[in-house]
């Protein structure tokens, strides 16, 4: 494997550096006004949907650009290349792969302002995150689908405006062929039928909420793909959000910032980085992380190749799971009773950072499928054994 740059790739590297010397300040002199100056500086750059076509208002970036990039910005810990996460990781990509003219024009230009935050509803209560096993009905009625069921732990639904979710079409009961009669549809959640209900974390956290329909009118031309493709468009969408080698980078950002603190605590009266036991689990973190930027440079090998990405991109998913609330909780242990202080109380430490983290683990290990549907991923479809 090649690991070396070319010089077009090196430039663009430059160039980036350039912009964020030019216009990222440290972040405690980003004041209430930055955000939006921010926001209109890198979409002035087409660095919003970098590597969307530029047919659809992206920057045409190829896939080696959008990994610098996405280096670059976690290096410097800048914000984010627009707000609406959900659309631009999941959303955007399924509509410009699977969706028609009409969609694209209507849903992209939002995304990439920024105008709505969406979410995805996969998961449902009793299947968890299989999500081939959803039983939440659409059914035809005219030139509108109608809605029954639940969706749970579904990421952001308590900011959206918008849902992109999967509804069983067909295939009802199924249990051998389950994946067949799923239907991905584009949802208003201010349509009437809708309510949706938070779960609050440990730490005060309201990332998470469940959503019931009942009886939710959806025009057929909100349905993403034809019917019974969900499957297909999610997959799609699930290895889109995996593949990035840049949350390897910001992995590598928070390891830096445990040195930091182990730099500055003390333990039993010595400085913490004197202790064998906390250098070997920072050793340990690093390795892991290591490997997930390897295991990453496999994906985007595949990448460059034209090959589909699916099942594979479980491992990392996987890895980085554990090692978020690892390194959580490696933080409380260093950090002792003050630890467990959050933001809103007296003397906390990086206002409460890492209690938040440790108490809102459900953020990274629920979202995009729990640990052990990955493990069941890896195991079926990766390693060939057979299902339980």
């Amino acid at each position: 494997m090649d690991f070396e740059y070319t010089q077009a790739e090196e430039d663009f590297r430059h160039e980036v550096q350039i912009f964020l010397d030019e216009n990222l300040p440290p972040k405690n002199q980003r004041g209430a006004d930055f955000m939006a100056q921010w926001l209109e500086k890198v979409r002035a750059k087409r660095w919003v949907g970098f590597a969307w076509p530029k047919e659809v208002g992206g920057g045409g970036g190829d896939i080696m650009q959008q990994v610098i990039l996405k280096e670059e910005m976690a290096k410097r810990q800048a914000p984010p290349l627009g707000t609406c996460m959900m659309g631009l990781a999941w959303v955007g990509p399924g509509i410009i792969q699977y969706g028609t003219e009409e969609q694209k024009k209507r849903f992209i230009p939002d995304i990439l302002n920024s105008k709505y935050h969406w979410c995805t509803g996969y998961s449902e209560p009793n299947v968890g995150s299989d999500l081939a096993a959803l039983q939440c009905k659409a059914v035809l009625d005219g030139d509108h689908y109608v809605i029954n069921g639940t969706k749970i732990w579904t990421s952001l639904a308590p900011f959206a405006q918008w849902i992109s979710m999967l509804v069983r079409t067909d295939n009802f009961g199924a249990t051998t062929t389950k994946h067949d009669g799923i239907t991905a549809l584009l949802v208003d959640l201010s349509s009437a039928g809708i309510a949706i209900k938070p779960i609050e974390n440990m730490a005060g956290g309201k990332v998470f909420a469940q959503i019931f329909f009942d009886d939710v009118r959806v025009p057929v031309n909100n349905r993403l793909g034809k019917e019974g493709q969900g499957w297909a468009v999610t997959i799609s969408s699930l290895a889109n959000e995996r593949s990035s080698i840049g949350e390897v980078t910001a992995m590598y950002a928070k390891l830096d910032g445990l040195k930091t603190l182990v730099k500055n605590s003390q333990r039993q009266g010595k400085p913490a980085m004197e202790d064998q036991r906390i250098r070997r689990r920072l050793a340990v973190f690093e390795a892991k992380i290591e490997a997930m930027r390897l295991n990453g440079l496999r994906y985007l090998t595949r990448q460059i190749k034209g090959e589909p990405l699916s099942s594979e991109t479980s491992v990392n998913k996987l890895h980085r799971a554990d090692l978020e609330v690892e390194m959580s909780d490696f933080a409380i242990d260093v950090l002792g009773q003050s630890g467990l202080q959050l933001g809103n109380q007296i003397e906390t430490v990086d206002r409460g950072k890492w209690a938040k983290e440790s108490l809102g683990w459900p953020n990274v290990v629920i979202g995009g499928g729990t640990p052990n549907i990955q493990k069941n991923i890896i195991a079926e479809r990766i390693l060939g054994l057979p299902k339980d």
